[in-house]
């Protein structure tokens, strides 16, 4: 097999921010449209019916848009109440498929909004400034980093790896040894929420392709999530890497300051 190499253009925050802003608006319209049919059929059974029932779901998407907001007001840098940071989450994971509608309907690339929305969510997981315990993060990786035709599988048992240096596997375990974090690969996602909820991690450093980060990112909210894309030298799910620069990076920005410095020594 012939391995081309992949190029990706630098993702952008803004374009997955400005899908869910109009999948929010056509739902506000949609929701509108849909109360304005139903008034006859309302007001027949009380006068009332119409207003109140405009009235709340006024109200709810009113809170939708306050949410997003803050999200907004977060990529800026701007401080907001952790409580609207944690819905505002929760609104944009339900409206996520909406936004993939729109970007599908303008032809904008699948990855191009998933690797927007995987920079929004390190962008925020930054902003919270998450420190903890080196033992309570998890390094999740998938298996397709370690060389096809390496006898030494590692899904069940991570210290089969011989640090070889053929793949990244090795450099990865190295930073998981040196800084005492947890580290497993995994084959798919359902095998990953067993880890993560075995582990009980706070915080989770994932490698992955572009689909499976943005899936495991929705799937283990609100656990923090920062997540590093993997790149594809040889095509998707086979012998891919990753910059482990990047991942001990990610690694120190997350542990607790004395241990960062004591493990750099």
């Amino acid at each position: 097999m012939t391995c081309c190499a992949q190029t990706n253009s630098r993702p952008q925050k803004r374009l997955f921010l400005a899908l869910i802003l109009i999948s929010w608006l056509l739902l506000a319209l949609a929701i509108y449209f849909l109360w304005y049919i139903a008034l006859p059929g309302l007001s027949s059974i009380n006068a009332y019916l119409p207003l109140i029932l405009g009235a709340l779901v006024g109200l709810a998407m009113f809170g939708v848009a306050v949410f997003i907001s803050s999200m907004v007001l977060a990529v800026m840098g701007i401080s907001t109440f952790k409580m609207f940071q944690g819905l505002a989450w929760s609104c944009i994971n339900f409206l996520f498929p909406i936004a993939s509608f729109l970007g599908k309907l303008f032809s904008i690339d699948k990855e191009r909004i998933d690797r927007s929305f995987i920079e929004l969510s390190n962008h925020l997981v930054v902003q919270k400034q998450i420190k903890v315990p080196a033992d309570r993060i998890l390094l999740l990786l998938p298996h397709c980093l370690q060389k096809d035709s390496c006898p030494h599988k590692i899904t069940r048992d991570i210290n089969n790896c011989r640090q070889c240096g053929a793949c990244p596997i090795g450099g990865l375990l190295g930073i998981c040894k040196k800084y005492g974090t947890h580290m497993a690969v995994v084959p798919g996602g359902t095998l990953a929420r067993l880890v993560v909820k075995s582990i009980r991690p706070k915080v989770i450093l994932a490698v992955a392709c572009e689909r499976d980060l943005t899936s495991g990112i929705q799937d283990v909210f609100p656990l923090p999530v920062f997540g590093v894309l993997n790149s594809r030298p040889c095509g998707p799910c086979c012998n891919t890497e990753v910059d482990l620069e990047k991942v001990e990076e990610a690694v120190r920005s997350l542990i607790l300051e004395d241990e960062a410095v004591e493990k750099a020594q």
